[in-house]
């Protein structure tokens, strides 16, 4: 999206580090080694210097010889990484129109950019009166609604009676926008980038009541958890209260937690060993945990890294089907369709399942062939944050 070349604003003589914009969350770690030498990065001061910005974007030049924290960068990055053309130009117009240079003016601006209409091509009056009435609507609008609509009538209204603001990225209609105030200069709005196993929300146990909340798309570098933690004003997890938001790991899992005595980082820990996981592991998992019935976090990790010793068939519940898989579909026979009538696969089944100590889930059958206890498989210390105190986290 972007590239920009950091510095210390203090001590310019440190020298430079180019980094490139959004961060992926494999590169965090590597990103704030880069800045180390700088002496810059700090999880909440606004202690990086923009020198110079490189994007097809013009208009975040704006920012050059700013200062800026490295998650505001990296978040507004990743919130015009989702804009499509007309977005950009209407971002883009706003901030030359607004005369913007600040960081957290631009972060607000993109939650609300949307509400200006720019016009980049007056030679198609009903292209025009189409992109300014959509723009009115929110971006949508029902086709038999616009199957009514004489978008010339529409665009020569705009153009007589609307006051537009040239600027080097198109004529700028207003439509009485205000700029929202989203962004407090600390805690970022919610807004989930890309994929995550699991959304929560958190705050200090000592926040006021009306503070912003802390948003964490699990899974995140040890790092980014504790700067976003550091964001928010909690220096150990004792002053963490925290509250589930939304989940794509399997419903067995979510059952199994309980948020009340989870810890941040366990919790984050099992996310990245299920992240490493296929959709059929995924799927897999989830009967898993109905037989082993977990119940703290660092538990099912562990059952997560060591899916292979358990054998799961899906859609199989009964000891009749379960035979007939091992019979006919498992390969470890030769079947003949002639004998069917002389087999007895709910007794070779049930006998199976007895001697596999094996169970019925809501998912299909899953057994346990690991040669330890399966309690001593799922046994494991908790996970500890990196130089923060540990302690339970309260549900709010």
């Amino acid at each position: 999206m972007l590239q920009a070349v950091l510095a210390n604003p203090n001590h310019p003589q440190y020298g430079v580090a180019t980094i490139p914009f959004p961060v992926k969350n494999s590169d965090y770690e590597s990103t704030m080694d880069l800045l180390e030498p700088l002496e810059i990065g700090d999880a909440v001061k606004q202690d990086c210097r923009i020198e110079e910005i490189r994007s097809e974007l013009s208009a975040l030049k704006r920012l050059e010889r700013s200062n800026a924290n490295l998650d505001e960068i990296d978040y507004l990055a990743k919130r015009l990484d989702s804009f499509d053309e007309y977005e950009k130009a209407q971002f883009q117009g706003m901030a030359s129109r607004l005369d913007l240079h600040g960081i957290d003016e631009f972060i607000n601006l993109s939650f609300c950019c949307q509400e200006a209409t720019v016009a980049t091509d007056f030679r198609g009056l009903e292209s025009l009166g189409r992109r300014h009435y959509l723009t009115m609507n929110g971006g949508s609008a029902a086709v038999e609604e616009m199957k009514n609509k004489d978008f010339r009538e529409i665009a020569l209204a705009l153009l007589e009676g609307a006051v537009g603001r040239v600027t080097p990225y198109g004529v700028v209609y207003d439509n009485d926008f205000e700029m929202a105030q989203l962004y407090d200069g600390r805690n970022f709005p919610q807004y989930r980038y890309e994929d995550c196993l699991m959304e929560l929300e958190m705050a200090s146990r000592y926040a006021p009541v009306d503070s912003s909340a802390v948003y964490l798309y699990l899974p995140v570098s040890q790092t980014q958890l504790e700067r976003a933690m550091l964001r928010a004003g909690i220096d150990n997890y004792g002053n963490l209260c925290m509250r589930f938001l939304e989940s794509e790991l399997p419903e067995e899992v979510d059952a199994a937690l309980d948020f009340e005595n989870e810890s941040l980082s366990n919790l984050n820990e099992m996310c990245r060993a299920i992240e490493q996981l296929s959709p059929a592991d995924h799927e897999k998992l989830g009967a898993v945990v109905a037989l082993a019935k977990p119940e703290q976090a660092n538990q099912i990790t562990n059952l997560a890294k060591e899916l292979e010793m358990f054998e799961y068939i899906p859609k199989v519940r009964t000891p009749e089907e379960y035979g007939k898989y091992i019979i006919i579909e498992s390969g470890h026979f030769e079947y003949d369709e002639n004998l069917v009538g002389y087999i007895d696969f709910a007794r070779y089944g049930a006998e199976r399942i007895e001697h596999e100590q094996g169970e019925f889930v809501d998912r299909g059958y899953v057994a346990y062939h690991g040669t330890m206890q399966l309690e001593t498989l799922m046994a494991d210390a908790p996970i500890g944050g990196v130089g923060l105190q540990m302690d339970n986290i309260t549900l709010f």
